[in-house]
C-alpha cells in the first residue's frame, strides 16, 4: 500500500485522534483504525470513489464523520 499524508492533513488527523480520545478513552484509537481502513480501501480501489475535482476523489469513513481525499495518479 502506497500513500502519504499531506502535512496539514496529518496534523488534522492527529488532532482528531486526540479529540476522540478526550471524548472517550479508546475512541481515538478506534477512529485511527477506521481512517486507516478507509485509506486501505482507497488505495486498493482508487477509482471507486466520487470525483471531487480533477483527479481528486473522496472516500468516507464508515463509523466517523471523516473523509479521505485521494489523488489518483492515473
Amino acid at each position: 500500500m502506497n500513500f502519504a499524508f499531506h502535512p496539514e492533513a496529518e496534523a488534522e488527523f492527529n488532532e482528531a485522534i486526540e479529540y476522540y480520545e478526550e471524548m472517550e478513552p479508546g475512541l481515538g484509537y478506534d477512529f485511527a483504525l477506521e481512517v486507516y481502513a478507509t485509506i486501505q480501501r482507497s488505495v486498493a480501489f482508487p477509482k471507486a470513489w466520487p470525483v471531487i475535482e480533477g483527479r481528486i476523489r473522496r472516500s468516507l469513513a464508515k463509523r466517523f464523520p471523516y473523509g479521505v481525499l485521494i489523488f489518483c495518479r492515473r
